[in-house]
């Protein structure tokens, strides 16, 4: 499938998964998204507030038939605080975003595809995987992501719903363009591939999770790294 990857350079994650995913069903996609070819009329969502997840399950409800693909990529760093250091509202304001707003996705996504079958990806982080000095809120909840998608994926299974979790490491979006550059550069220096990673290759992951090419995986942990967690 020839995918037109200059669109995903200076996008977000959220959003070069959407064009890509929708460029796919667009094509009839010679990568199979069989059964979930009704959601080129479904919105992509971002459940970041539990007032979002409730205006998303009148959208989510429509034409369609429900939602079979849900992808939850919210996320902020908010601080690099350590454990000791970070404030409490620093810490649940992390929190509320990436891993409560994961909960709330799930929460209101996933009974509309019990029985008919769908795909849940989580993006997680390198630091949902390993370990990381300081960022206490950051990696506390992308390591919870990591384990409520296998959660999900043990518990829906036989429902016929599928969870995976999406770990990039460094990837060219606008969170890590705010970012101190030297930050940036560390990580870089301990990629193997040294270099940051592109939106599109996070979503090409995406789009394999959502499609019936991956209709044997679950509860799974897909790392877009570079290398960098192989070491």
């Amino acid at each position: 499938m020839a995918i037109n990857r200059r669109l995903f350079f200076a996008s977000g994650i959220a959003l070069a998964a959407a064009l890509l995913v929708h460029e796919a069903v667009a094509q009839n996609a010679e990568l199979k998204l069989g059964r979930f070819m009704p959601t080129l009329n479904t919105p992509f969502f971002t459940v970041l507030v539990k007032a979002a997840s409730a205006e998303a399950t009148s959208l989510g409800g429509s034409d369609a038939g429900g939602a079979q693909i849900l992808v939850n990529n919210a996320g902020l760093v908010g601080t690099y605080a350590s454990l000791t250091d970070v404030s409490v509202e620093d810490w649940h304001s992390v929190i509320a975003v990436n891993q409560t707003g994961v909960f709330y996705g799930m929460r209101v996504f996933i009974p509309q595809m019990l029985g008919r079958g769908g795909s849940v990806v989580n993006v997680s982080s390198i630091w949902g995987a390993v370990g990381a000095a300081g960022v206490a809120p950051y990696t506390a909840s992308k390591g919870a992501v990591t384990q409520m998608s296998k959660n999900g994926a043990l518990t829906y299974a036989k429902e016929k719903v599928r969870v995976n979790s999406i770990h990039p490491g460094l990837i060219a979006t606008p969170m890590i363009a705010a970012q101190d550059p030297n930050i940036s550069a560390d990580v870089i220096r301990a990629t193997p591939m040294g270099r940051i990673g592109e939106p599109g290759e996070v979503a090409a992951v995406i789009l394999f999770l959502a499609s019936d090419e991956a209709s044997y995986v679950t509860g799974a942990q897909f790392m877009v790294d570079g290398g960098y967690t192989a070491q």
